[in-house]
């Protein structure tokens, strides 16, 4: 490990790129959201092998039509060639009317399930953010020099935003649920949650051997 370190200690500016590397994928995980599964049930007697996976529709039902069709990209980018975005096979038809057509339709055309997102609600809880106080000195002297200028940095109220999206695996051979799991992410940046929660149910999947 020393022979490895070598290089580095003798560079400085070899060392410092590499500093500044680790300290970049730091604040990317420190900005990423964090998504954690609340509640998730498996199908015990199924397990999914993507190398045997024809094709499969992932849908966001999601209002804003932009949105949902960025989240649906996301989703199929995932699974390169055999995730297939609903707004492409599905367009924006109401289901509800015409679902035996299109459970049919899938069917016929070789898709082997769809998985469907959808965020549930949104709740926000708002919190109290304390300032940061002045140091106390030893004479009112020093304190005074210290403090005067701006007193202390005052607290404020912020609200926390927790998003919870629920995730849906049906198998169309089968006609049923597979998997279901309910998430939770708190204050996500802007345009990364659903993002986020892909990636944590598909890791739920694979730890838990639903998926391979």
């Amino acid at each position: 490990m020393k022979k490895n370190l070598l290089p580095v200690l003798k560079n400085p500016s070899l060392a410092f790129r590499s500093l500044s590397a680790v300290f970049f994928m730091i604040s990317l995980f420190a900005c990423s959201p964090h998504t954690t599964i609340v509640s998730s049930w498996r199908d015990p007697d199924v397990t999914v092998n993507t190398e045997e996976l024809h094709k499969f529709v992932v849908a966001a039902l999601l209002k804003n039509e932009t949105v949902r069709r960025q989240v649906e990209d996301d989703m199929a980018s995932m699974f390169p060639g055999k995730a297939v975005q609903s707004y492409k096979e599905l367009g924006l038809t109401d289901l509800k009317e015409n679902d035996d057509f299109y459970n049919s339709k899938l069917k016929s055309e070789g898709y082997d399930g769809i998985v469907i997102m959808r965020l549930v609600n949104v709740d926000k809880d708002t919190r109290y953010v304390p300032g940061s106080y002045p140091v106390y000195y030893r004479t009112w002297r020093g304190y005074w020099g210290y403090a005067y200028p701006g007193y202390y940095d005052p607290g404020y109220y912020t609200t926390d935003k927790t998003y919870h999206v629920e995730v849906n695996v049906y198998s169309l051979k089968r006609d049923k649920l597979i998997w279901t799991g309910n998430t939770s992410t708190i204050n996500p940046p802007r345009g990364e949650l659903f993002s986020s929660v892909s990636k944590t149910v598909v890791k739920k999947m694979r730890d838990e051997g639903f998926l391979k």
